[in-house]
């Protein structure tokens, strides 16, 4: 919404353009009136819409053509004065001041116009029956309001019109020639519905209709104001009600109902409510709330995003079968502008024997995305309607910013649920498979194609009681050398193959280059241990490389494998993600509970005895 208002008035000479505003500041006809009076602002509290409101006179005596051109350009809404008892200042209303203000002016780019009928108290019936085909043969004309300076008769109503005309401007909302809302409109309030119908019935039921009306208006409507909404759409559209609910059309009705009766602030109330600016887009401030994210910190999904994607999904489950079939996803994300995911998303996460993404793999995805590119998660979370359905401020509640992963290092423990895990090692190498084992898939070679996440994939993984979320990023190798910003990660997984003797150097280059001294765990898997192992052609063994550098032993993996064994390998990368600060050696969940029983131990006979001491002093 504008942050204030600029509203000019034009008219002929001895119309009373002056005299309106004077009467307006002064609350009595002034005794002297001057050519023009200077601009008056009149302050944001003392105005019904409650945003400063800038009056400017024109005086064809006193400015030039080039000052009144100038003042067009600036104003906000143009108040056309004419006199109720002289025709010829009606008939300059078409012939010069409308033309002069819009004459160059494309359809859409309009400003509003109010028509001021002054001098009423002078003649005893009303102009209108002049002034109406004016008004027809214009859309721009919002209103025509008649009044009288001389006995402040609708003064404020005058400048109250023009504030409405600027801050609940009819243009974005619908066509007077065609009688409709336009097509921006229908858009903007077909996602208000879709995401004000919970249950996904495409019908707003009396519950629905209360919580949407209370989320814009705060209050509920009382059950006979419901019926009477109900009764007026049925009376006047064919499929506006159903099931004694309201569909999108009935809603659609409702809406322009409310325009063609001079409430548009009823219908901006609404779009305000739901993120839209005076274009009936999307505001930057409603799609991107700041948030601050520290370097060294990530983001993840808070709780109450997490449940709120739980509803999402649940909603759009229309066959409850735990998975979203491409049409529920489609219909799922119906409230954006473009659909976010492509066919790669279904082979970023698990998804169910149809090949549709699981309940598991949708919740996946978007702690995927909040780790990413938080940003564009916090913009889908907009168009799905979560501040208003969850009654937060912003979707910025939804993200939770991490510790810096010093601090957990220093503190010895973190609060972090999601784990970055880069794949690492020459091509050939077989990470691709280990990426799409860790989801359950079958590999099949295909070519990369461009994706929302490419070269990722997300699951779940239990570290003791708790589950975790691991990303596998496979780090395509076009380069002897690898980045510092490619090496960067939670833990490494060095991965050689055993059947090719040149695989190993490799992974014991980037070791060295980018992880022998770092805080970074390292884990060594050998993959395609189904085939006959040949001599690594490096200075040690595989096995003696990782003794010397206090590495676990290397795990075997292989596609063919069960999927008991598999697991193994993804168990110990999340667990060396979790408690970095333990040696890879001690990394199996047998010797690291043994060394937290220990520690329990230790500390419980220390208490014992600090007690014991204290009670004897």
């Amino acid at each position: 919404m504008k942050q204030d208002v600029r509203i000019l008035l034009l008219g002929e000479p001895q119309v009373g353009k002056t005299s309106l505003i004077m009467s307006l500041v002064g609350e009595e006809f002034p005794e002297e009136v001057p050519h023009r009076a200077e601009e008056i602002t009149i302050p944001a509290d003392v105005t019904p819409e409650k945003v400063p409101t800038h009056i400017v006179d024109y005086s064809e005596k006193e400015q030039t053509d080039e000052v009144l051109r100038h003042e067009i350009v600036k104003a906000n809404v143009v108040c056309v004065v004419y006199d109720v008892t002289n025709e010829d200042t009606i008939e300059k209303i078409r012939t010069k001041w409308i033309p002069l203000v819009n004459g160059n002016a494309e359809k859409g780019n309009k400003i509003p116009i109010i028509l001021v009928g002054n001098k009423s108290d002078l003649r005893s019936g009303s102009s209108m029956e002049t002034i109406l085909p004016i008004m027809n043969q214009f859309s721009e004309i919002e209103t025509c309001v008649e009044c009288s300076a001389k006995n402040l008769k609708n003064i404020s109503e005058l400048f109250y019109y023009a504030q409405k005309a600027v801050l609940h401007p009819t243009a974005p909302l619908y066509d007077p020639e065609d009688k409709q809302l336009k097509p921006s409109c229908v858009r903007a309030l077909s996602r208000v519905f879709y995401v004000s119908d919970q249950d996904n019935d495409r019908i707003l039921s009396d519950a629905e209709l209360n919580c949407f009306q209370k989320c814009c208006f705060g209050n509920p409507l009382a059950p006979q104001a419901l019926d009477d909404v109900k009764t007026v759409v049925w009376k006047n559209t064919s499929d506006g009600v159903q099931d004694n609910g309201l569909t999108l059309n009935g809603f659609l009705f409702l809406n322009t109902l409310f325009i063609q009766r001079g409430r548009h602030e009823t219908t901006w109330t609404i779009l305000r409510k739901f993120g839209y600016d005076d274009n009936l887009e999307l505001t930057e401030d409603y799609l991107y709330p700041e948030l601050r994210v520290p370097v060294g910190c990530t983001t993840e999904l808070t709780h109450l995003g997490l449940q709120f994607l739980q509803r999402v999904f649940d909603k759009y489950d229309e066959d409850k079968d735990s998975a979203l079939s491409p049409e529920e996803l489609k219909n799922l994300f119906c409230v954006c502008p473009y659909m976010p995911w492509g066919p790669d998303v279904y082979e970023t996460v698990p998804t169910s024997d149809k090949g549709y993404i699981s309940n598991q793999g949708f919740l996946c995805l978007w702690v995927l995305s909040a780790y990413l590119d938080v940003h564009r998660c916090l913009e889908l979370l907009g168009y799905l309607g979560y501040p208003i359905l969850t009654e937060q401020e912003t979707q910025a509640s939804a993200i939770t910013v991490s510790r810096e992963k010093t601090k957990d290092l220093e503190k010895r423990q973190t609060q972090r649920s999601v784990f970055l895990c880069k794949v690492i090692g020459p091509r050939g190498t077989g990470k691709s498979a280990f990426l799409q084992a860790f989801i359950n898939h079958k590999f099949t070679k295909k070519e990369k194609s461009s994706s929302a996440f490419p070269l990722f994939v997300i699951n779940t993984v239990q570290v003791g009681n708790q589950e975790k979320y691991l990303i596998l990023h496979e780090v395509d190798v076009d380069v002897e050398v690898l980045k510092a910003s490619d090496a960067a990660c939670d833990v490494a997984c060095l991965m050689y193959d055993v059947s090719d003797p040149h695989s190993f150097d490799y992974c014991a280059s980037i070791y060295k280059q980018h992880y022998m001294e770092s805080n970074i765990p390292c884990v060594v898997v050998a993959s395609k241990v189904d085939l006959p192992e040949v001599k690594q052609l490096h200075g040690m063994t595989p096995t003696e490389f990782c003794y010397k550098h206090r590495l676990p032993a290397p795990l075997p993996f292989s596609h063919q494998f069960l999927d008991s064994t598999r697991s193994n390998v993804y168990s110990k990368l999340a667990w060396a993600a979790v408690y970095p600060h333990l040696n890879g050696s001690d990394l199996s969940q047998t010797s690291f509970w043994l060394r937290v029983a220990l520690g329990s131990a230790v500390v419980a006979v220390l208490g014992f005895a600090i007690y014991r001491a204290v009670r004897q002093k």
